[in-house]
């Protein structure tokens, strides 16, 4: 989409021929040493050059047609007016300057187009040698130190410290640690850590404290079943895991910036804001005027889990949620405190991907969560995973009982939480989601949605194409083919038999000499994204603003897929994180994205003036049911719903 070149560089060779021609003829002619004459050519080349790229690629110049053509006529015209006083004054012609700057134009970008290509080789040939066909998922082996690294603890701080690194807060003072031009703040506590007795209890805020801590290290991941292709599995887990993590630009700027709050990836069983694929570091370098933040909350057993039918159940009202209310603690303390960081409070956008991204659609139909953001991207958020109803929730309280041979509450809340762990490891086909209470969570999504629920909310609606191969590069070919019968088994559940049989045949002929695995396993993946693709067309009926993109790109490794981790990274600009992952960032393709993520978060328009990012034509993001196809590295609005249904 990019190009190497574009006719402004060659409009702006001419003026530059200008500058370094007369930079150097001019001294020539008052007797200046050679030396001399080449040091002024290039002093005066470039800053002409310099100056009048400026202004070429204005934004009033590169807004309108007409203006480009008046700059490039007056651009010839000056360049005519330089010829004839060079010729006449100075007896030299300006047009073997031009020639070499036009050769400019055209080598240097190439040159570093046939770099950019053997870099991106080089780094494909790197990733292939890691994982070769893909087929064993994905692959996580750091050294030693490398964990022993990641696993540091926050220490509280009783002597000195460095006051310009510390950010005092309601809950206390928290001392970061500058990397290059961005300060992070990692670990930070925002609700009180609930063990003992306060496990499967509502997050409960923390005291007002003017203590002084650390702030250099991620706090610890969410207990969390653990599969074959986890990351995190490498990481310390605790129940006492409500902390989050902000990354700011170091600078003198007093005002306040537009925050962006990431929701991790996963589903609802695992996953944390250590992984590095959702660091925010480069999205911050790349862009110093937006607060980046991620957190964690629980998952698993702990997060979501109905005790209401076991004894001494009735005091543990919130279980079936707590996660969601873990989310909701989080972004009431970064509304309170994000102020001191930099932030705003009133501009607040939330990022989610799999099931963080299903979190921010169930929030923002939640009466509990109103207020607490206004901009929304949520990519591949399938509220289908999410319980109709408290009883399979119920179902697997019960199943918890047996596997720890306990029979009350009181002797569950006794137990270690290794134990606890191993048991959710056991029972990971029982899958612990969020329920629909209509209490927390409206009863019926969709028609909330379509009733307005969440109103004065812009979205952005990200569909994956293809996600069941990354699926299956987590789980593990086992475990993945249980995963598929069973959400196999959900859709007929959800379906007529008559309307899963003309689904079922409609794949199966779309697929023909497939397995019945891959089959499966495309059924299960046209039908998450028509789920998708529904929740938008429910927030365009309630009146929500909504955009849509289409993720359509191909894998660098086929068998390790590409959907969530491809386009997550690609968004952040975490390039060694994705290599870490199989796949190789394109840099072209993360410059765009991250530039219209930039403008969803600070409320701009998401189009681009021709040139705003260079080489670039003009581009608009048009609304949904218009989607942004990503595809072969290229960006397109379409329609997309032929795809989908």
């Amino acid at each position: 989409m990019k190009k190497l070149f574009t006719i402004d560089d060659f409009m702006i060779a001419f003026i530059s021929a200008i500058g370094y021609g007369f930079g150097y003829t001019i001294p020539m002619h008052f007797g200046w040493s050679q030396t001399a004459c080449i040091v002024a050519c290039f002093a005066f080349g470039i800053v002409i050059e310099e100056i009048i790229s400026k202004i070429v690629f204005s934004k009033i110049i590169q807004q309108k047609t007409a203006n480009r053509i008046i700059t490039y006529v007056v651009i010839l015209i000056v360049f005519l007016v330089a010829e004839f006083v060079s010729l006449r004054l100075l007896d030299t012609s300006l047009r073997e300057d031009l020639e070499e700057e036009f050769a400019w134009v055209v080598g240097i970008p190439i040159v570093g187009f046939v770099v950019n290509l053997c870099i991106r080789g080089y780094r494909i040939r790197k990733v292939r040698k890691v994982y070769g066909d893909g087929s064993e998922g994905y692959i996580f082996d750091p050294d030693k130190e490398d964990v022993e690294d990641m696993n540091k603890q926050n220490k509280p701080i009783t002597g000195s410290y460095d006051e310009d690194l510390a950010i005092k807060t309601k809950t206390g003072i928290y001392v970061g640690e500058k990397n290059d031009d961005i300060i992070n703040y990692f670990g930070i506590p925002y609700a009180q850590g609930p063990v003992g007795n306060l496990r499967w209890k509502a997050p409960r805020p923390l005291p007002e404290s003017n203590k002084v801590f650390e702030a250099v290290n991620y706090g610890p991941s969410p207990i969390q079943v653990e599969h074959g292709g986890a990351i995190l599995k490498h990481h310390r887990q605790s129940e006492d895991c409500l902390t989050l993590n902000i990354s700011v630009a170091e600078d003198s700027s007093e005002s306040l910036k537009p925050v962006l709050v990431l929701f991790h990836e996963s589903d609802f069983s695992s996953g944390g804001s250590a992984d590095p694929l959702l660091d925010g570091n480069n999205f911050v370098t790349n862009h110093s005027d937006i607060v980046f933040v991620s957190f964690n909350y629980r998952l698993g057993i702990f997060g979501f889990i109905d005790f209401s039918e076991v004894p001494g159940g009735e005091d543990y009202p919130d279980a079936l949620n707590l996660g969601l209310l873990d989310q909701i603690a989080a972004l009431q303390w970064i509304k309170e405190n994000i102020a001191s960081f930099g932030g705003d409070p009133d501009r607040i956008t939330v990022f989610g991907v799999d099931s963080g991204a299903t979190s921010i659609i169930l929030l923002a139909a939640s009466k509990r969560a109103k207020g607490l953001f206004k901009r929304a991207f949520a990519y591949n958020a399938i509220i289908e995973s999410v319980y109709d109803t408290p009883k399979e929730s119920r179902m697997v309280a019960k199943d918890l009982l047996k596997e720890t041979q306990t029979t009350t509450m009181e002797e569950l809340i006794k137990l270690d939480s290794g134990v606890l762990k191993d048991a959710a490891q056991k029972l990971w086909k029982n899958v612990c989601i969020p329920t629909c209470d209509g209490n927390l969570i409206p009863s019926d999504i969709y028609q909330a949605l379509s009733d307005g629920a969440a109103s004065g909310i812009e979205f952005v609606i990200g569909i994956p194409s293809n996600q069941v191969q990354e699926v299956k590069s987590f789980l593990g070919a086992k475990k993945y083919m249980k995963a598929v019968l069973l959400a196999v088994e959900d859709i007929k559940n959800q379906l007529d038999e008559n309307t899963y049989n003309k689904a079922k045949a409609c794949v199966e002929e779309q697929m023909e000499s497939s397995t019945e695995l891959e089959v499966n396993s495309e059924l299960v993946n046209q039908w998450a994204a028509l789920c998708i693709y529904r929740v938008a067309e429910r927030l365009k009926q309630g009146g929500n603003q909504v955009h849509m993109i289409y993720w359509d790109e191909k894998a660098i490794i086929e068998k390790l897929g590409t959907g969530t981790v491809d386009a997550t990274g690609i968004i952040l600009g975490n390039s060694e994180a994705l290599q870490m992952y199989g796949s190789v960032i394109d840099k072209d393709l993360s410059e765009i994205l991250q530039s219209l993520l930039k403008k969803f978060v600070s409320r701009e328009a998401l189009e681009f003036y021709r040139n705003e990012i260079y080489g670039m034509d003009a581009f608009e993001w048009e609304a949904f049911p218009k989607a942004l196809i990503v595809s072969d590295g290229k960006l397109v609005c379409d329609t997309i719903a032929d795809r989908i249904t």
